[in-house]
């Protein structure tokens, strides 16, 4: 069934971006986010989904020489330099 609803700006535009990073379309996040809505109002309902674990993904090496993390214009500085010697 279809229907229109209204939403501010910024929550579509937030609902859009989570819809894309979960890699699902708008109504399938409305309609999992509604259903999980009025599930909570139930006794008995469905559990709350389990969290994602993040796997960290980590590549040998370290820091190049001189690069401080938390000095941003340091980070800046390097790849200027890398990105001129192309």
């Amino acid at each position: 069934m279809k229907t229109t609803i209204e939403l501010p700006e910024d929550l579509f535009v937030a609902a859009k971006k989570e819809a894309a990073e979960r890699r699902v379309t708008l109504k399938v996040l409305v309609e999992s986010g509604l259903r999980r809505e009025l599930a909570a109002g139930r006794p008995g309902g469905p559990a709350p989904a389990k969290r994602r674990r993040v796997r960290w993904v980590t590549v040998a090496g370290g820091l190049p020489p001189g690069v401080d993390v938390a000095d941003r214009s340091s980070i800046y500085e390097r790849s200027s330099m890398e990105r001129r010697a192309k």
